[in-house]
């Protein structure tokens, strides 16, 4: 292995360098902040992936365009809806120009015992058709019977659930679904899952919803009741690699192909550098007055250098869980299923609730953006929950695509004569932080980690958080607004931990 000593920072013209782990949506969105601030701090991007947008990456694969776990481009905050604008045009016209994000609409249904239910549920004739009498009627008494006899104290996501929805509902549509993503039951899943992913949601924002909504601006509206998002043309890729452009064009640096291998610490417990090594095996200090990592915390904590980790912070850090994720593309010639009225299914996203197959959600990329899928055919990314080296992550490529082939056959999405026009099998590790195990103990670990000067941890791994796009973003924009003195640090932790701090205005 070639050593280098360092790479030298100073010919960035500043006095300062923030050392950012991670091309994600929080270190890019950290680093253009930096850049495009007057407080001379040069903004240095680590990316171990060969290309930027970590989860939001968009992937090409023979000119097909894969949006890795969907990603609806909507806000509440002002903030983030300015700064997508501003890097991605909201009026220009897709039809001749590319730099654009489209208006889109936002349809998502549950496949139900071979029936389509609205997500989120409605109060319909087609809902209470779809479930059948008799599961409404235990429905209505299971969440009556909820709000009179909640579930004191609420331990897991289980009790959050069932008291949200009652009995009834929950497991009808989110024990088993919610065991397929996590790997575990929802008693044994903390109930910050619920608070953060579904806080907004419950009977009461349904039916408020369905009454108020052609009077209700869209940034009044619980996110998971949206009707219509932003998207950019070629998929969420895009947006960020003309960030990385502007971070690049205002003086900062991207490295990409380069991995982290350790954090250094000063003897006065402050960042003063990062080890990095490369795809040739060059190995490279560089210098930093400041680290924002959103890299894993069981990979950050043990790459810590200078400083004495305690036993048991090590032990939790490294113990925490994570969900990973495999998608299997199919471009398939045509489909069976319709809407009601025999029209093509108008879904960005199907959750599949059915125990007899592992294919957890079903997305329909033409739907996201025609611009995706510049061929014939529809462009399929059927979503798999697994654990590195369990038997869905690790069987061979074919053997992948050939049970997501069959279990659509099974569940009668195709038909055994649809043609398979292409594939492909992508597998994400680490997609998810889960919310078992040792996470009791992150106060624990963050409590350690905010001992250090100069380190801020970000985004959705960097706090080990199931965080939405936006969410990442304005854990970097909280970084740096304490990085200038203008908010404390803890600002960074509390994004996407109060109701009212997004879901609500």
């Amino acid at each position: 292995m070639r050593m280098l000593s360092h790479i030298d920072t100073t010919d960035h013209g500043s006095h300062h360098t923030a050392a950012i782990i991670g091309g994600g949506p929080a270190g890019l969105t950290a680093a253009r902040q930096l850049a495009t601030s007057d407080i001379g701090i040069t903004p240095i991007v680590i990316e171990d992936e060969d290309c930027v947008g970590g989860l939001c990456r968009t992937i090409v694969h023979n000119g097909l365009r894969m949006d890795i776990g969907g990603h609806r481009f909507f806000s509440k905050s002002d903030i983030v809806n300015d700064w997508w604008k501003s890097v991605l045009d909201y009026d220009g016209n897709p039809e001749v120009q590319d730099n654009v994000m489209m208006l889109r609409p936002r349809v998502s249904h549950i496949y139900f015992k071979h029936r389509f239910i609205d997500y989120p549920v409605t109060a319909s004739w087609h809902t209470l058709r779809d479930i059948g009498l008799l599961n409404a009627m235990r429905s209505a008494c299971g969440y009556a019977w909820a709000k009179i006899h909640p579930r004191h104290p609420v331990n897991s996501l289980e009790d959050f659930y069932v008291n949200r929805f009652g009995r009834p509902l929950y497991r009808m549509f989110f024990e088993d679904y919610t065991t397929k993503v996590w790997g575990i039951h929802p008693s044994e899943m903390n109930a910050d899952w619920g608070s953060q992913r579904v806080k907004g949601l419950s009977i009461n924002a349904v039916i408020r919803n369905m009454l108020t909504r052609k009077n209700t601006n869209e940034t009044h509206v619980e996110t998971s009741l949206i009707d219509r998002f932003r998207y950019p043309k070629y998929g969420p890729g895009q947006l960020w690699d003309a960030a990385a452009q502007q971070v690049r064009q205002l003086g900062g640096t991207i490295l990409t192909g380069h991995r982290v291998t350790a954090i250094n610490i000063d003897s006065r417990r402050h960042v003063h550098s990062v080890t990095v090594i490369n795809r040739d095996g060059c190995q490279h200090d560089i210098p930093c007055d400041y680290v924002l990592s959103s890299m894993p915390l069981c990979d950050l904590v043990p790459d810590l250098r200078g400083i004495d980790i305690p036993a048991d912070i090590l032990a939790y850090a490294t113990a925490l869980p994570y969900r990973d994720f495999v998608t299997v593309g199919l471009l398939v010639d045509s489909l069976t299923i319709h809407t009601r009225n025999g029209k093509p299914i108008p879904d960005t996203w199907i959750y599949i609730q059915d125990k007899g197959v592992h294919l957890g959600r079903m997305q329909i990329f033409n739907n996201w953006s025609p611009y995706l899928v510049p061929t014939q055919g529809i462009w399929l990314g059927l979503e798999y929950f697994c654990n590195q080296g369990d038997e869905l992550w690790t069987m061979s490529d074919d053997e992948s695509i050939y049970m997501a082939v069959n279990e659509l056959h099974r569940i009668g999405i195709i038909d055994t004569h649809a043609v398979i026009r292409d594939s492909i099998r992508i597998r994400i590790p680490k997609a998810y932080p889960a919310y078992h195990g040792t996470y009791a103990q992150m106060p624990y670990i963050r409590d350690f980690l905010d001992s250090i000067g100069g380190l801020y941890c970000i985004g959705r791994n960097g706090q080990h958080r199931y965080n939405n796009m936006d969410h990442s973003m304005l854990t970097a924009i909280a970084a740096v607004n304490a990085i200038q003195g203008n908010a404390s640090p803890k600002n960074i932790w509390n994004v996407n931990t109060d109701d009212s701090y997004h879901e609500q205005r």
